[in-house]
């Protein structure tokens, strides 16, 4: 006879296997993204800001373009390829200024005094309590239009989801006996957070990160929908659906092809959130 405590054994090993699937899959398509980025140049059959009047919104596999042309006869499939690179590099930087700004701000809230707490939270709720978009529009408006302008708001826009979650974690790690041995044997407090802290809030800032980054993409892409971020020429993905807007009834494929790399990329990065949040969550593996 089975002993009813060993039932659910077999479906926590499918959802564990499932998980690791996941994250397989998304972290190859991200690494195929890193390779798209790197060698668009390589890959790209056109010059992504060519423009030829006498080729313009050709349906895909016209005439060697693999996925169509624009209103401007230029290549979708190079652009597309190239607009991976302005994806990945908004990315990448606001995730880093936000993570920057969020672990000096967490640390000090989560291991100082009281009052600096107090005051460095206020700072961040503040930050928060406007519409991401709105303050990314409003940095963009002061700093000028483009897509380092952007890169800059979006990792201050971000960084108080990293100070809340760094101040939380910092507050639990320092009460742990490990942290108070330290201390009481005089060790400095840098060497503790390098140590001791830092390491065991890894696993949360890399999710964290993770859902930032595909966040930063969305917004980013938002922003030069509306003209704010990536300036023409520049392949960029949501500039390509601004321009596709007034041709998207008839020619479909110029809008179809920029919103669906955005709709893989980001949900590659949440899944890859997901998948590390639940593999790194000691509660779930159970």
């Amino acid at each position: 006879m089975t002993d009813a405590s060993s039932r659910p054994v077999a479906p926590r090993r499918r959802r564990g296997v499932a998980r690791r699937v996941l994250l397989g899959f998304s972290l190859a398509f991200i690494v195929l993204l890193g390779v798209i980025a790197i060698a668009a140049p390589v890959l790209s059959p056109y010059d992504p800001t060519t423009q030829n009047y006498e080729a313009t919104l050709l349906p895909p596999g016209s005439d060697g373009h693999l996925l169509g042309t624009d209103d401007l006869g230029r290549d979708l499939f190079s652009r597309v390829l190239f607009g991976t690179r302005s994806a990945l590099l908004v990315g990448t930087i606001s995730v880093s200024i936000a993570l920057g700004i969020g672990l000096l701000v967490g640390l000090a809230a989560g291991l100082g005094p009281r009052w600096l707490e107090e005051a460095l939270m206020l700072l961040m709720d503040a930050v928060l309590s406007f519409p991401t978009i709105l303050v990314a529009i409003a940095v963009v408006s002061v700093f000028g239009y483009g897509l380092s302008q952007v890169m800059v708001a979006l990792g201050v826009v971000f960084s108080p989801l990293f100070a809340r979650m760094v101040r939380a974690e910092a507050r639990s790690i320092r009460t742990e006996g490990y942290v108070l041995s330290a201390r009481a044997l005089g060790v400095g407090r840098l060497r503790i957070i390098t140590r001791h802290v830092l390491p065991n809030m890894a696993g949360r800032l890399i999710v964290q990160c993770s859902s930032t980054f595909a966040l930063a993409i969305v917004v980013e892409a938002g922003l030069a929908y509306l003209g704010l971020g990536s300036q023409p020429p520049n392949p960029s993905w949501g500039l390509m659906l601004k321009d596709a807007r007034n041709f998207a009834l008839y020619a479909s494929w110029v809008a179809i092809y920029p919103g669906l790399a955005i709709a893989v990329t980001v949900l590659s990065f949440n899944l890859l959130g997901d998948s590390l949040s639940d593999l790194l969550s000691p509660h779930r593996r159970r």
